[in-house]
């Protein structure tokens, strides 16, 4: 029995289309702040195993980054809102391209 080998170009790179819709405000709203709350926590549990590992550490990436997405937050919830009051529905498109580095 002999085994034929196949060549399979390697993939480097991969997108996906997460979101891609029309909603009401609410709707973007839970939908929005539920991937806020996600990356949030993400860098809360890196910074807290960086901290076990060295409490010196002052994690300033980390710290910035949960900074800004609670920044990113508070902006939304006030943009929902005048899309609330106003009636309006909200597009949301989001693609996450994910690229080997090299």
């Amino acid at each position: 029995m002999k085994m034929v080998e196949t060549l399979e170009a390697v993939k480097t790179d991969q997108e996906i289309n997460l979101i891609d819709n029309v909603f009401t405000a609410s709707e973007a709203a839970n939908i929005i702040n539920d991937v806020l709350k996600v990356k949030i926590n993400f860098h809360k549990i890196k910074r807290l195993s960086i901290k076990e590992g060295n409490e010196n550490d002052a994690c300033e990436y980390d710290s910035g980054r949960i900074h800004e997405l609670l920044n990113e937050q508070e902006i939304a919830k006030e943009f929902f809102s005048q899309a609330r009051l106003k009636g309006k529905k909200l597009k949301i498109k989001s693609k996450i391209y994910i690229e080997i580095e090299e």
